[in-house]
């Protein structure tokens, strides 16, 4: 048997229990897509974050239980955090993890509120692209939050947004992932101004200025928890909307969490964040697994 470094970071969050889980498994060797698939299902998170390193350079790859996917912001501040929980990773100096959403750069910032661990990341803002009303969308908000959104837009990543009025009860309603209709459910970001009279989020400090679900019942996420890929695609309206060059976004799921947002250089969105290690030990894998080429995409 092999056996594999593994934690579980609570990512995007400073309390226990809360924020989105990401299991991060570090590899001795590539193993083959299956093997990695499996591990995914088993440990059954919204995502698993695999790391490998080759030739001084990191690989990061994530997969739902159910498949693999091009960009997770919590399974990226996840690796960035194990690895410095690893002793592999040194506060203010970059990281770069080679990707299928190219070279990502993260650097550990030293710790937040309650000792918590931070991190930042720079993801790719894909960009917003004005979309008609969908029907079938609307008659899902309107029978579950009885309002109709404001705006609409689809994105490069597949996920449908749209923006609701801060009137609307998107933090305490029931979003079932059934009703998503079927051309929306690779991922639905329903945002809102964060309302005058509700809670008031705080992310390092930074007041929130809106607040975010993120349905994507396509992938085998009903509800992600904690969604850096949405952050990174919407923050860029929210700081143009409210002439700004830094906000806080809070989701309003369930478990709940957030991120501080800046634009970087070249179309990537900077998010910080603090993360929880819930726990710490190794998987024991049969040694004879077989090995895959899916990893050499990283560095094509």
């Amino acid at each position: 048997m092999t056996r594999l470094p593994a934690v579980l970071v609570e990512a995007f969050t400073a309390r226990p229990c809360s924020g989105n889980g990401a299991a991060v498994v570090l590899l001795e060797r590539p193993l083959a897509d299956g093997t990695l698939q499996a591990v995914a299902r088993s440990l059954n998170q919204s995502e698993t974050a695999f790391l490998w390193h080759r030739g001084g350079r990191w690989g990061l790859r994530w997969f739902t239980p159910t498949c693999e996917v091009p960009l997770c912001g919590h399974g990226t501040l996840g690796a960035l955090l194990a690895l410095g929980h690893w002793g592999l990773g040194t506060p203010g100096e970059p990281l770069e993890f080679w990707s299928l959403s190219g070279a990502l750069t993260a650097t550990l910032e030293g710790s937040g509120p309650g000792g918590m661990p931070a991190g930042s990341i720079l993801l790719p803002s894909a960009g917003l692209i004005p979309a008609p009303p969908p029907t079938a969308l609307q008659q899902m908000l309107d029978q579950l939050l009885g309002t109709t959104a404001e705006q609409y837009w689809t994105s490069p990543l597949g996920y449908t947004v749209a923006l609701l009025p801060a009137s609307a009860p998107l933090a305490s309603t029931p979003l079932p992932a059934a009703a998503v209709p079927a051309t929306n459910r690779q991922g639905l970001v329903l945002m809102q101004p964060l309302p005058a009279h509700g809670p008031v989020w705080e992310v390092l400090g930074e007041p929130c200025r809106y607040q975010l679900r993120f349905l994507a019942p396509g992938l085998g996420i009903d509800e992600d928890p904690v969604t850096g890929s949405a952050h990174a695609l919407v923050a860029p309206w929210w700081l143009e909307r409210l002439g700004l060059e830094r906000l806080a976004g809070w989701q309003c799921s369930p478990r709940g969490g957030g991120m501080v947002c800046e634009t970087a250089v070249s179309g990537m969105i900077r998010l910080t964040g603090t993360g929880h290690l819930l726990w710490d030990g190794h998987l024991h894998l049969d040694s004879d697994a077989p090995t895959g080429s899916g990893w050499d995409r990283l560095w094509a």
